[in-house]
């Protein structure tokens, strides 16, 4: 049973033409799929109607987590300057109507699990890019999500950021297990990721590869330096090479 799926969806934009598809996709309980192509590729519009913020053409999209299950977390933070941290991420409790005590407790509690005990009352300028992302994160999981998609999350960040946000979002996921979508233009990144990664083709995108990554959630210490981890990249790479090609 699929806690999401895209089945054959199409998806066109005026004056634009088609912009994805047809495409499927479908995504275990507690899996992690990383998502690869070219820019312009359709992506982001994948993930945009897994998170039911547009609807497809033509194909159908079906969703099992309820109002409140399914949290994105885009390129930029996206907090609200006035806010604290701690009240950004409690902002999805608030707007469901939880009582603000409760909201604030439980986003304290989020922004501890992000590493950021201690700064539940700085304002998103007073973070650096690392930290306001683990707000987001914080904002993100403070629902407890059945579902997360994620819009390159890391992509405005330094490669040490990235690298230790990637670890914690994957000991984050192995405390309460939801399914992830993760949107990358890094194929490294896309592989220590993910139970497997889907790559695509230039837009519209099609399915070029469903590759199964070896290894255990959480990554191990050295796990970029296996021989695992280097053979599956090179997989992805490939792959992402014929998929940038023109049609013939």
């Amino acid at each position: 049973m699929s806690v999401a799926s895209l089945d054959a969806v199409e998806v066109d934009y005026p004056g634009r033409g088609r912009a994805l598809g047809p495409f499927s996709l479908a995504l275990a309980p507690g899996e992690i799929v990383s998502l690869v192509g070219p820019s312009g590729c359709g992506k982001s519009t994948a993930l945009r109607l897994l998170a039911g913020l547009e609807a497809p053409a033509r194909g159908g999209v079906r969703r099992t987590p309820g109002r409140g299950e399914t949290s994105v977390v885009f390129q930029a933070p996206t907090l609200a300057p006035w806010l604290s941290a701690a009240a950004n991420a409690a902002l999805p409790l608030e707007l469901a109507g939880t009582p603000k005590a409760e909201a604030r407790a439980r986003a304290v509690q989020a922004l501890s699990r992000v590493g950021l005990s201690g700064h539940e009352a700085a304002r998103p300028a007073q973070l650096s890019g690392g930290m306001a992302m683990r707000v987001s994160l914080a904002r993100a999981l403070v629902t407890q999500p059945r579902l997360l998609l994620l819009d390159e999350p890391f992509a405005a960040l330094d490669e040490i950021t990235r690298r230790a946000l990637a670890d914690d979002v994957l000991a984050l996921w192995a405390d309460s297990r939801p399914a992830i979508v993760f949107v990358t233009h890094n194929v490294e990144e896309a592989v220590y990721m993910a139970s497997r990664v889907v790559v695509m083709t230039r837009g519209p995108g099609l399915m070029a590869g469903d590759i199964p990554v070896e290894g255990p959630l959480p990554r191990p210490h050295g796990y970029r330096a296996s021989e695992p981890f280097r053979r599956t990249v090179e997989i992805v790479s490939n792959t992402l090479e014929s998929a940038m090609e023109p049609a013939a």
